[in-house]
């Protein structure tokens, strides 16, 4: 009676004092419901001292959906959590997350729950709370603000509940909602999230219950996702060879079809199969009329199973936002079924990772439904193609593929799940949404998946190995504005970059040729002194294991003695600047200088081609004679000395007692080269281009 008593009173304090007026800034239903606390005769068991006032109500509201005290919520969590989860730094939050995620449990059993607007602001006010759970917790938002969510507690809550976002996703999405916020979310922005989400819900059901692709969908289930052209005034195109026509598309969770469109009608749809292993390439095209490459709005397709691949294109005014979106969905479904086919993913494991790219796919029709404050990067919200981007993608596919193969324990998962220790699972989420499953599940309980993402008081395997792969990722991004910081334009400027940053190497290549041509005959001699004793003992290994022991040394040397001080920059004197015509001649004498490397290069190879095909008889006997004398020198000399002959010829060829001999066989060599003739080549016309003509 005390405890009861006394939290009355610590109740109508806050009520009169208007302590909740900070999370609308007005009398709300926060208000409502604190009086209803304050009037309740079991007020005492509903209120936990170790948490926050507005904690305690999201406490209290789990206990309501539970039907059971918050007192008893918290007596259940005493006995089934750990000591380090109870530890009292962390207590009052991981207490909170206990009773979300059994509320969540049962709430999402009911069918519809995300149309639920109470549900909607349930889910809102645990990332509230999450943020301020302890008594001691001070709140995180002024009187005069308007409430809003930050990132941690988003992306702690959310994943909680597959439909809204996912682990690996959450903090993209996030960025997205709150691009217009200053990186707070808003109840408005979040609500309009969800509404976009349900409508697109409704029409992913609706176009699956439809009579599209009845006849071809049927074996597989397949549920459509997306479908684009209906309009007459902006189709989609299909090249094939030189064959273009205007249609409907269709994507479904296994395949895309293709419909070209008929007088009154469509065609016979033609199937483009993303599931099975056929070799397939999905990548963004360049399209144009009669064959040129004007318009970067098409996407690629091609497999195994197809002669020749097909370019769909996506017609727009200005930009290639559609075509993104749609290449972005495809690999998507592409991704998924190769992760599936990967790891030998089956059964209920199966539904559960393909449902979460669809999730997906719903997840990113949201968001372009809602709009953004910052352009939309359609992978970043698809949890296959973000795995593909990132650092250590395929380690978080690893970790997906060994949570999904956790099959045999499926009745413990169940048990832990509905414990409140774990979020539930996707499919499980979805089922409930008038979904229906796969081919390879059914619905009895024993078979669910329940276990998801998060874990209370704890970090999953699956979140540990995405935030190393997101650090990772900030490293990469943080290196590249770097290299976008020092990129230039102009190949003049580019030119004078690369021969400063190559004077060292220049340098070191000057010294090593003015030793080969004797031009100090003692530093000549001692060099090739020095190193022929290197060569003869077998110390040539060691030598170069010193010289990588000395640049490791002068790393581990400027890494600790040099990090405080600011990498110097490179000063390049830039060259004088070009007007159009100058760079367009400096453009055209560097394609002549490429097309003059190229035809020597030809000319090298069809000289060789003649000798092995004796075209000059004598030339090739030589040849012959001179590969078989090498031939024997590797088979019966050892390779120190081969080593050891090789390096005495090129550093002493210009030495005094050699250097006439060395002219006068270079010049019998350079004769012996311009005498021998080219092999014969006739260029002939393209038959396909000929029938193209």
């Amino acid at each position: 009676m005390a405890v009861a008593s006394k939290t009355r009173n610590m109740l109508e304090g806050l009520v009169k004092e208007g302590s909740f007026n900070w999370l609308l800034g007005k009398k709300s239903y926060f208000d409502e419901e604190f009086e209803e606390m304050e009037n309740s005769p079991s007020a005492g068991r509903n209120w936990i001292p170790e948490l926050s006032p507005v904690a305690n109500l999201v406490v209290r509201r789990c206990s309501k959906i539970l039907k059971i005290s918050s007192s008893e919520l918290q007596e259940s969590f005493n006995q089934e959590a750990s000591d380090s989860i109870k530890h009292p730094s962390r207590y009052a939050r991981n207490l909170l997350e206990y009773c979300c995620f059994k509320a969540l449990s049962l709430t999402t059993q009911m069918t519809g729950y995300l149309f639920d607007k109470t549900f909607r602001r349930l889910t809102y006010d645990m990332m509230l709370a999450w943020e301020v759970p302890a008594a001691a917790s001070q709140p995180l938002i002024n009187v005069d603000e308007d409430v809003s969510v930050g990132l941690e507690a988003f992306c702690r809550i959310a994943p909680a509940i597959p439909i809204i976002a996912n682990v690996i996703i959450s903090e993209n999405l996030f960025e997205v909602l709150s691009s217009s916020t200053g990186g707070r979310l808003q109840f408005p922005m979040y609500d309009k999230y969800l509404s976009s989400l349900e409508r697109a819900i409704r029409k992913m059901k609706s176009n699956s219950e439809s009579s599209l692709l009845s006849a071809v969908r049927s074996s597989k289930g397949e549920k459509i996702l997306e479908v684009d052209g209906t309009v007459t005034t902006q189709p989609v195109l299909e090249h094939v060879g030189i064959s273009t026509w205007p249609g409907r598309l269709i994507l479904t969770d296994h395949a895309l079809y293709f419909e070209a469109f008929r007088v009154v009608s469509y065609d016979k749809p033609k199937r483009y199969d993303l599931s099975d292993d056929l070799k397939q390439v999905v990548k963004p095209e360049l399209t144009g009329p009669w064959g040129t490459r004007l318009f970067d709005k098409a996407v690629f397709y091609s497999s195994a199973s197809l002669s020749e691949p097909a370019v769909l294109e996506f017609p727009e005014l200005r930009g290639h936002a559609r075509r993104d979106y749609w290449l972005a969905v495809i690999q998507e479904i592409l991704y998924v079924h190769k992760f599936i086919n990967k790891y030998t993913i089956k059964g209920i494991a199966r539904d559960e990772v393909l449902w979460k790219a669809l999730l997906g796919i719903l997840r990113l029709q949201a968001i372009q439904d809602v709009g953004s404050a910052i352009p939309i990067r359609n992978d970043a919200l698809l949890m296959f193609n973000l795995c593909d981007q990132l650092p250590g993608g395929d380690l978080i596919l690893e970790t997906l593929a060994n949570m999904s193969n956790l099959r045999e324990s499926g009745s413990d998962n169940d048990f832990r799940a509905r414990s409140g220790m774990y979020s539930i699972s996707a499919l499980d989420m979805v089922s409930n949404l008038g979904f229906v499953f796969g081919a390879s599940s059914n619905n009895s309980n024993e078979s669910r998946i329940a276990v998801g993402e998060i874990s209370v008081g704890e970090m999953t395997s699956l979140e540990r190995v995405v935030i190393e792969s997101k650090n990772n990722y900030k490293k990469v991004v943080s290196a590249q504005a770097t290299v976008d910081g020092v990129k230039v334009d102009g190949i003049d400027t580019n030119m004078a970059i690369m021969k400063e940053l190559l004077f060292p190497l220049n340098e070191l290549r000057k010294s090593l040729q003015s030793l080969a041509n004797w031009d100090d005959p003692w530093k000549s001699s001692g060099f090739c002194l020095f190193f022929g004793y290197i060569i003869c003992r077998g110390w040539l290994g060691y030598a170069v294991a010193l010289v990588l022991m000395l640049l490791a040394a002068f790393m581990i040397i400027t890494r600790y003695f040099g990090q405080d001080s600011a990498v110097s920059e490179i000063k390049v004197i830039a060259p004088p600047p070009m007007n159009t015509v100058e760079q367009l001649l400096a453009v055209q004498n560097a394609v002549s200088q490429a097309e003059q490397l190229i035809q020597d290069g030809n000319v090298i190879l069809l000289k060789l081609r003649g000798l092995l095909l004796s075209i000059l008889p004598q030339a090739t006997e030589k040849l012959a004679f001179g590969l078989l004398s090498m031939a024997l020198i590797f088979a019966f000399l050892p390779s120190k000395y081969i080593v050891l002959l090789v390096f005495l010829e090129i550093f002493t060829k210009y030495s005094p007692p050699r250097k006439a001999s060395t002219e006068r066989w270079t010049r019998r060599m350079r004769e012996w080269w311009f005498s021998i003739p080219a092999a014969p080549v006739t260029l002939e016309t393209d038959k396909e281009e000929k029938k193209r003509k």
